[in-house]
């Protein structure tokens, strides 16, 4: 047994200086033997990867996908030393990766690898969605069961590294130097200010989370707000936020389907809702908020897209990050691409007034997040344990450096209910921006 723990040690170091020969980089990789060898030819920067036992690299061998380093980095078998995936990405800006597999000698790691193949290896825990996920509703798909799963995690875990009225979706930076709290202010009265509400207005919140928006809008614009989520934790805490604010005869909120849903409203906003409707649902989606609309009404539709492919049937196609996410976070997630949306808004009845890119405001959004539930880690590992919050700082800085390369975006889209004549709409923009 020593002797095989011997080999492979030797073995994991040899693929290391390899690829350190290639790369000349300052970040390290720690054996499980305490060892740490660096990527390059100098010393050892701050920040590193620790692979923490043999049977990690067995597993990767025997099974090299993007699921298996997930699984691997919630078990604790491979972690980040001195930060997280952001400082990897800032580092490893510096380094030449390009054309890197075709310099690699694939004797070198073919031997290398090979004392991993038939090594032991503990199985993991499983941390994604155990579920069936259909794509249409009229299939049995259980959007109540996929947004639990995320939103409901936990209160006191949310409140660890978002801003003090729990926004949870993308910030608005006046500036850059903005912190979150401010960011998130300036968000919420940029959608009401799209959205033009007027006292007295009922206005609706698809998706309302923790009843930020509708507390804001009814409290700053006078509106009667009324707010649905599928997530007891959420509407538990918007609840009590309301009676605290003494908002009771402006806000209401209910732990409903928007499917559900009837009445007429002035003004509809979906923030960050739209991403968990599923593309096989957009059409019944959009025809809803049509008839929940009075003419002329207006929707913002604010949501993650990803760009457009050669065919919708390529789009989607998901790469393994995008299912990772779609397993482990956001279950029955799906994005459209920008086009798309448009597309079905005018399928459907509505008018597109006004769309706005806000891809770089989510990517500081999201390192503000994972910096802010790094600081805090001991407190959320205790919350939602080791593993959850492993995967979680992983995913809101894998989610900053999709938005800050491009990989993502995010678009608020202004439309209003169709009808003849003009749409009631100021001649320009100028009221948005003072």
């Amino acid at each position: 047994m020593t002797e095989a723990r011997d080999k492979r040690l030797e073995a994991a170091r040899r693929i290391v200086q390899h690829l350190g020969a290639h790369l000349d980089s300052d970040l390290f990789v720690r054996l499980w033997n305490g060892e740490a060898v660096t990527l390059g030819r100098g010393a050892a920067g701050p920040v590193g990867i620790a692979i923490r036992s043999p049977g990690a690299l067995s597993r990767l061998v025997r099974a090299p996908r993007f699921k298996t380093i997930i699984e691997l980095i919630a078990s604790g078998e491979i972690t980040i030393e001195g930060g997280t995936l952001l400082d990897l990405a800032a580092r490893r800006g510096e380094i030449n990766t390009k054309g890197l597999f075709k310099r690699l000698d694939k004797r070198v790691l073919f031997s290398a690898a090979l004392p991993f193949v038939f090594g032991s290896a503990k199985p993991v825990a499983r941390h994604d969605f155990a579920g069936p996920i259909a794509d249409k509703h009229e299939a049995g798909r259980d959007d109540k069961a996929l947004i639990q799963f995320h939103y409901d995690l936990s209160n006191t875990f949310y409140r660890l590294f978002l801003d003090p009225e729990m926004v949870y979706s993308c910030a608005y930076f006046p500036h850059w130097e903005a912190d979150l709290e401010e960011a998130q202010r300036a968000k919420l009265d940029m959608i009401c200010r799209k959205l033009r509400l007027q006292p007295g207005e009922a206005f609706l919140d698809i998706g309302c989370g923790w009843g930020g928006l509708v507390c804001h809008a009814a409290a700053h614009y006078g509106v009667k707000a009324h707010g649905v989520t599928l997530s007891e934790a959420q509407r538990d805490f918007a609840l009590a936020k309301i009676k605290r604010l003494g908002l009771e005869d402006k806000v209401t909120i209910e732990l409903k389907d928007f499917r559900a849903l009837d009445g007429t409203f002035d003004k509809i906003a979906s923030i960050g809702m739209f991403e968990h409707v599923g593309i096989d649902n957009h059409t019944a989606y959009f025809r809803k908020m049509r008839a929940l609309l009075r003419p002329r009404g207006l929707l913002l539709n604010h949501a993650i897209a990803r760009p457009a492919k050669k065919d919708d049937k390529t789009f989607r196609k998901q790469n393994p990050q995008y299912r990772a996410i779609t397993t482990y976070i956001f279950p029955g997630g799906e994005l459209d691409h920008i086009g798309m949306s448009l597309g079905n808004l005018e399928r459907n009845g509505f008018e597109v007034h006004d769309v706005e890119a806000w891809r770089e405001h989510y990517a500081r959004t999201c390192r503000l997040w994972c910096e802010r539930l790094y600081a805090r880690r001991e407190e959320a590992e205790k919350e939602v344990g080791a593993a959850k919050l492993r995967i979680w700082l992983l995913y809101l800085a894998g989610c900053s450096l999709a938005f800050e390369r491009g990989a993502v975006n995010i678009f608020q889209t202004l439309a209003s209910r169709k009808a003849r004549g003009p749409a009631g709409l100021p001649p320009t923009r100028a009221d948005l921006y003072r």
